[in-house]
């Protein structure tokens, strides 16, 4: 959400985000909207103020004036009454629009309308080559008894699978080893909530924008009779919103900041936009494990972006570590989504993919979540501003798996660990049985 005052004083700014992010948001609509709710709100004031004076001269009138007074009254509560019901209705629209106004992309981010307009701005390692025919992760996942898809979408219906012996250990591996990094990195570690509720996601921008993607749970927030008692709740598919909401309505002291917390999760995607795409394997999935952090900063521009580039090289750092090549995007206005003033996608090398896989997502949002989820800082003179938030993958299995198991194979079937993940797993190399 953007600030009022700002969209109202920059219309032309606002309107250049809105077609440079592909929103489906009329901005002079939203502006007569805005106009509207606005004078209904003093018109709503003016009455109450009425009503407030009368109460405190009615104890003065005499019978026949306050006869005249209430009569008055009941005119001026009716009167009430009406606009207050056609400001609910123009408050609703209000907020709906008022939802959909995007950040403000950098003057850095490329300007185009999907991910094809992305720009490669940084390459590290390179493309193992092979001397023998290579196999896919599912070719050895397969020979070496790590996953089980058929029995997985038996079991889990369509993308379902089963991670299994050395697949599954170093998938924990994995998280245990990014957990430990961010900790030494100063990083408060939580394991978070999967089960949100609607505020969590419309704070962090999931909703309305990527409701699709969202599992909505049907059975909760009913009685034994089955009648609704509670709000609907959902399944995250980050622990990004929850991470946020945690500081929902609070406001921090800004000698507290930055604020620096790493979440774990199960992670669930609907992926409704992704038919026909990446049907084998485990690239495209509907649950997941992930470590995602996320930083609470002052709200000032270039600290924001030095933080975005800090937990950029945090996630490479952990790709180097564990010798995967990979590239660094910067996204597109069109690809970065509403809530981004600045974006990096991280891929990693996958050799059955010819080329590289998303793994990794990092980005400032600078106070557009904050305002959402009212997350504000006191600084030092007493006022009060809110906070700009930023988050990125630390590291998310069992896609990245794939790099894995493809790029460090060998000639005789088996693939061998990454050094750094040796002391997390207990194994160098897993073998054929």
């Amino acid at each position: 959400m953007l600030d009022l005052g700002f969209v109202r004083e920059n219309g032309d700014l606002v309107a250049k985000a809105i077609k440079e992010k592909g929103i489906d948001l009329d901005l002079k609509e939203f502006l007569a909207v805005d106009e509207k709710r606005r004078a209904f709100v003093q018109e709503i004031d003016e009455l109450r103020r009425q009503q407030n004076e009368f109460s405190k001269k009615i104890t003065q009138l005499s019978k026949e004036d306050k006869d005249k007074e209430m009569a008055g009254m009941k005119a001026l509560s009716l009167d009430l009454k009406r606009i207050e019901g056609e400001l609910q209705e123009v408050e609703e629209k209000w907020q709906s629009m008022a939802l959909m106004l995007p950040n403000i992309p950098s003057e850095d981010s490329p300007v185009g309308v999907s991910d094809k307009d992305n720009v490669e701005v940084e390459k590290w390692g390179e493309a193992p080559k092979f001397d023998f025919k290579f196999k896919t992760h599912i070719e050895l996942a397969h020979d070496l008894n790590l996953v089980n898809f058929e029995k997985g979408v038996k079991t889990s219906g369509f993308r379902g699978y089963y991670l299994k012996n050395e697949a599954a250990v170093l998938q924990l591996a994995l998280i245990n080893f990014a957990v430990d990094k961010m900790r030494k990195l100063g990083f408060e570690f939580m394991i978070t909530p999967t089960i949100l509720k609607e505020f969590a996601l419309v704070g962090s921008g999931h909703f309305p924008f990527g409701k699709d993607d969202i599992y909505e749970l049907k059975n909760t927030g009913k009685d034994l009779s089955g009648a609704k008692i509670g709000e609907t709740l959902y399944l995250a598919g980050t622990s990004e919103p929850s991470l946020l909401a945690y500081y929902a309505d609070t406001t921090l002291k800004e000698e507290d900041l930055p604020v620096k917390v790493c979440g774990f999760s199960q992670c669930y995607r609907n992926e409704v936009g992704s038919y026909g795409k990446d049907t084998q394997g485990l690239y495209r999935i509907h649950e997941f494990m992930k470590v995602e952090e996320v930083v609470l900063c002052k709200a000032d521009l270039n600290e924001s972006d030095d933080w975005l580039e800090k937990m950029r090289s945090y996630s490479q750092d952990i790709l180097k570590d564990l010798k995967l090549p990979h590239r660094v995007l910067q996204i597109c206005t069109g690809d970065m989504g509403a809530g981004k003033r600045k974006m990096y996608d991280i891929e990693t090398w996958m050799p059955s993919r010819d080329g590289y896989g998303e793994t990794h997502s990092d980005s400032n949002l600078t106070d557009w979540q904050p305002r959402r989820l009212n997350i504000k800082y006191q600084k030092k003179d007493g006022s009060k501003e809110y906070v700009y938030a930023l988050n990125n993958t630390v590291i998310a299995s069992p896609r990245i798996l794939i790099a894995i198991l493809e790029n460090f194979q060998n000639s005789d079937g088996s693939v061998t660990v990454p050094e750094v993940l040796v002391p997390f797993c207990g194994f160098k190399s897993i073998n054929r049985k």
